[in-house]
């Protein structure tokens, strides 16, 4: 399997190239030259498979040139070693909880996938990678968590200076060893843009070997498509039409969820929910897409103007507008509806959901209110915890602070404050 640059002007590269290189030397993001669907009997069959059987089938096309069978069981033994239940909290109303990893967002999964892949990559080898990565919440701390003490691996994050919750700046801040967060003062597409500024500076890539652990990198994207897969195994009993709707921010995880379907998962409709950052959603209504400056929101991790992953989502649609509209849906929400619907869950069922599972299930319930006879699965991006002061304020109850969390409520934050991306480069070209 190859992977070729969306902008169609930087030579095909292998998987392993791909996930070092992280983005195409034309600023395009890889895409896999094809998308094999899986054998029907694969689907009829799933519920007598395990979550390791059914993730080893899903993702073997994708890498199996670059990494050998039993190292991928190796590899994915060590990435799903926890839960993803799906818990129906009203009729025909469902959510898949993705944050029972260590850093309890659904990030985990991607992050240690990608890290195990690079630390298979990198064995014997004396050359070192870095890792650069822009967060707006989850994906620091997986990717820190991920990447925790693994040889030949650096890791340098940025983050957004006051705009991601205590606990989220604490899981990316506090690890040390081979971790280094950067503090931006900016937004995340500030970040971002610095990011992807780095990938195509010719002095920086002579000094140093760069990759991307956001989803633009093809190993952090296409492990995602495995818990809609572990959700429709849940509930393929239950109903023929199924829709997921997705709280969306630079909207990988929801286009794995559509690789998933290419595979050959039956999946009636796709939601792609957003906060106030509505550049899909305006999309959606009018075929033009014009990204605009990010605001903040109590669903930080949804704030993003301009979102990388949309590209493919396109891509996957040859850019045909009608057939996209045909199988995606996307509104957004303000905090105000945010909160209403975090109470609303909370009074009605006695379900904890955080901001960005609550912009959810505001789009599942939209989407049902024209196709009422779908069962509705949102996806609960991260523990409520992570963003406790919200939710304690909206539902009026205390929380119970999970291990994973407990453990780094104490130790002492560390990071960089930079406001550039010339202080971004002296920072990576000191360390090289």
């Amino acid at each position: 399997m190859n992977y070729y640059s969306l902008n169609k002007k930087a030579p095909d590269v292998s998987f392993k190239d791909a996930v070092i290189q992280g983005i195409a030397p034309d600023k395009g993001l890889y895409f896999p030259e094809s998308i094999t669907p899986l054998p029907d009997s694969f689907f009829t069959d799933i519920q007598n498979l395990s979550h390791h059987e059914i993730a080893l089938q899903a993702i073997r096309q994708f890498v199996s040139a670059d990494i050998p069978d039993s190292v991928l069981k190796d590899i994915l033994q060590e990435v799903l070693d926890f839960d993803f239940p799906v818990v129906e909290i009203e009729d025909k109303v469902a959510t898949l909880e993705l944050f029972h990893g260590p850093t309890m967002a659904f990030k985990d999964v991607g992050a240690r996938f990608m890290a195990q892949c690079l630390s298979y990559f990198s064995r014997g080898k004396k050359s070192e990678v870095t890792v650069l990565v822009a967060t707006s919440g989850d994906t620091g701390g997986a990717v820190a968590n991920g990447f925790l003490g693994v040889d030949g691996v650096k890791v340098v994050i940025l983050y957004p200076s006051g705009k991601v919750s205590d606990i989220q700046e604490r899981q990316l801040t506090t690890l040390g060893k081979n971790i280094t967060a950067l503090q931006v003062d900016g937004t995340f597409d500030d970040c971002q843009k610095m990011v992807k500024t780095a990938f195509l500076d010719e002095e920086l890539l002579a000094a140093m070997q760069l990759t991307s652990a956001n989803s633009i990198n093809v190993a952090r994207w296409l492990p995602q498509m495995f818990y809609f897969l572990f959700a429709y195994k849940a509930v393929k009993s239950k109903a023929k039409e199924i829709v997921f709707s997705i709280p969306s921010g630079n909207f990988g995880n929801i286009c794995a969820g559509m690789v998933a379907q290419r595979l050959g998962m039956p999946v009636k409709h796709f939601v792609a929910a957003t906060n106030v950052n509505d550049t899909v959603p305006e999309f959606m209504l009018t075929g033009k897409y014009n990204p605009k400056p990010s605001t903040a929101t109590i669903s930080n991790a949804m704030d993003v103007g301009d979102p990388s992953n949309f590209i493919r989502i396109r891509h996957l649609y040859t850019d045909d507008y009608v057939a996209l509209k045909k199988n995606l849906s996307s509104f957004a929400f303000t905090d105000e509806e945010t909160r209403n619907a975090i109470l609303k869950i909370y009074k009605t069922s006695g379900y904890i959901s955080d901001p960005h599972g609550a912009v959810g299930y505001l789009g599942l319930k939209k989407y049902r209110e024209s196709h009422p006879d779908t069962y509705g699965i949102f996806l609960e991006t991260a523990h409520p915890v992570k963003f406790l002061d919200v939710v304690v304020e909206t539902i009026g109850a205390t929380l119970k602070i999970p291990p994973q969390i407990e453990q780094v409520m104490h130790r002492v934050k560390k990071s960089i404050p930079i406001k550039n991306y010339g202080e971004l480069k002296e920072f990576l070209l000191d360390e090289s």
